[in-house]
């Protein structure tokens, strides 16, 4: 793949990276440890009637999975900048092969091949 491509590649992964930050900071509190996980932030309903307090824990039990899925797509993207540093980046980590810009353009962050899916 030539630089350029990569160089393309890199800005879209930061891009996108930046967007997932900004989602998950409207409803959760980042944690370091460990490392890239977020909290998702249980709701203040002291004093609220009991629809009101039934309703905010309905809304935290619908955002943990989003949390979850939103953190597991910030980790693959944090990997591929990773691999960018490295040198390693558009390899297939099933077969080794190099993947595809095709792929790589609709997906920066995807770490196999088309053939190893």
């Amino acid at each position: 793949m030539e630089k350029k491509q990569i160089e393309e590649l890199k800005k879209e992964l930061e891009k996108n990276k930046s967007s997932l930050e900004e989602t998950l900071q409207r409803f959760a509190k980042k944690d370091d440890r460990p490392e890239g996980d977020w909290d998702t932030v249980f709701p203040k309903v002291e004093g609220s009637s009991m629809e009101e307090k039934a309703d905010e824990v309905e809304e935290y039990s619908s955002l943990l999975p989003v949390e979850y899925a939103l953190e597991i797509k910030l980790k693959n993207i944090d990997d591929a900048l990773k691999k960018i540093k490295k040198g390693t980046y558009g390899k297939c980590e099933k077969c080794d092969e190099e993947i595809s810009y095709k792929k790589l353009s609709l997906t920066p962050e995807t770490k196999t091949c088309r053939n190893c899916n």
